[in-house]
């Protein structure tokens, strides 16, 4: 599995090269932040806004490399292993964001996640999305004091992928088997999800390092420092 993985990954260089082709990598800070929701509305409104988009779900068993052609958007909705680490394939990303929700426990997991993809993958950069957020305001200052905390505890600079309102509109999507953008497209979460979508269009290209994904970094964290996460 972990060769047909690689391959994948190296063939997704490869077809990307030179083209507007991404790979991005969605993470869920904890097993019932949405990740998947994010992932499965992100490709509705890429889709709805013209871009060829690929899905690769993670949580089912891949047999061979999918087809993949150049300057197609690939979404992976990532598994981390047992140590927080990404797949491979989902390690080789452009892109890699992480989904929290406005709690302070599923804050706290984040922090924890995006330490150990940190130290995994010696990442210097990644992207954070409030989900069920009650508003912009909210998520801004979530998003800011995380980034205060990352960058001074692990020299990593987080980013806001943006955030999506609360919306009953969302599980009732679901019930019928359609991401909200489809079901509801002038909901506040589909409005919210196509902004995030023509917001990432924008987003630089991410420059790829010449190491090995999987080697981990001496941790920044250094003993007797602790990081204080707060939610107003």
């Amino acid at each position: 599995m972990k060769q047909v993985i690689a391959d994948q990954a190296d063939g997704l260089r490869r077809l990307m090269a030179g083209s507007i082709g991404r790979l991005v990598a969605v993470v869920g800070s904890g097993p019932a932040v949405g990740a998947t929701s994010v992932t499965l509305n992100l490709a509705a409104a890429l889709m709805q806004q013209g871009k060829d988009v690929l899905l690769l779900d993670e949580r089912s068993a891949v047999d061979s490399p999918p087809a993949l052609r150049q300057g197609r958007l690939v979404l992976i909705d990532t598994v981390l292993d047992k140590d927080g680490a990404l797949s491979p394939l989902a390690a080789q990303a452009d892109h890699v964001f992480v989904v929290l929700q406005p709690n302070v426990a599923s804050i706290t997991a984040a922090y924890v996640c995006i330490k150990r993809l940190c130290h995994a993958h010696a990442l210097q950069r990644m992207r954070v999305l409030v989900n069920h957020a009650a508003g912009a305001a909210e998520a801004q200052r979530i998003l800011s004091n995380l980034a205060l905390t990352g960058s001074r505890y692990l020299a990593v600079a987080l980013e806001p992928a943006g955030c999506v309102r609360a919306d009953p509109r969302l599980p009732q999507a679901q019930r019928l088997n359609l991401t909200v953008v489809e079901a509801f497209p002038t909901s506040p979460a589909a409005m919210d999800f196509c902004r995030i979508a023509s917001d990432f269009l924008h987003w630089p290209q991410s420059p790829r390092s010449g190491h090995a994904p999987w080697l981990a970094r001496t941790p920044v964290l250094m003993r007797g420092e602790s990081p204080v996460l707060e939610v107003h």
